[in-house]
C-alpha cells in the first residue's frame, strides 16, 4: 500500500487539498475526524476537555502514535491518503504498515492561516491571535515542525486557491 501523508499547519490548506484528491478516486481519512468522533463518544467535553487537549491526553496515556494507529485500522486499498499527521511517532506507525510512505506538506503564511482559520468559523477557529499562536505552539509541542521539515514534497499554498488545487490536481496524478 502506497500511503501519502498530508501534513501542515492549521489553516494552511490541507483540507483543500482533499477536497482536489476526492475527485480522484483515492481513499483518505482525517486524522483530526477521528480525533473529534473519540472526544465526543469519550464525553470529554463534559469534563471541561478541549478536543486539543483530550488529544494531547490521549497521548499521554496511549502512546504519541495513538491517533495513528487508529487511524490504521481503517485504511484500505492500494493508495491511501493521511491528512494530519503530527508527529514522527505516527509516521514511524504508517511506515510500520508500508514500505512506501511520503510526506506531504501543505505550506501557508501564518497571518493567511489565521485569516483562513477565522474566515472558515469552526468550533475550533482561533478568537483572538493569542489563541492561535497557543494553537500553533501546542501543534509544535506534538512534533508537527519535524514531520514538516521531513517532508518528501511541498505545495505552497499562499496563492489564490484555484492555483493551489491545479497543482494539488497535478501532484496526485503524479502519484497515481
Amino acid at each position: 500500500m502506497k500511503i501519502l501523508l498530508v501534513t501542515g499547519m492549521p489553516g494552511s490548506g490541507k483540507e483543500e487539498f482533499l477536497t482536489v484528491a476526492r475527485k480522484t478516486g483515492i481513499p483518505f481519512l482525517r486524522m483530526g475526524d477521528i480525533v473529534r468522533e473519540t472526544y465526543a463518544a469519550d464525553d470529554a467535553a463534559s469534563a471541561g476537555m478541549s478536543v486539543g487537549e483530550f488529544a494531547s491526553s490521549e497521548r499521554e496515556q496511549h502512546g504519541k502514535d495513538i491517533w495513528a494507529k487508529r487511524a490504521i485500522q481503517r485504511m484500505y486499498g492500494n493508495i491511501f491518503l493521511v491528512d494530519g499527521c503530527r508527529s514522527m511517532d505516527e509516521v514511524i506507525s504508517y511506515r510500520k504498515l508500508s514500505d512506501d510512505v511520503e510526506i506531504l506538506a501543505v505550506f501557508a503564511p501564518p497571518k493567511l492561516r489565521y485569516e483562513r482559520l477565522v474566515k472558515r468559523a469552526r468550533d475550533d477557529a482561533p478568537k483572538s491571535i493569542g489563541e492561535f499562536d497557543a494553537r500553533d505552539s501546542r501543534e509544535l509541542s506534538w512534533g508537527l515542525g519535524s514531520v514538516i521539515a521531513l517532508a518528501d514534497r511541498t505545495i505552497d499554498n499562499s496563492s489564490d486557491l484555484n492555483d493551489f488545487r491545479s497543482r494539488a490536481d497535478a501532484f496526485l496524478k503524479e502519484l497515481k
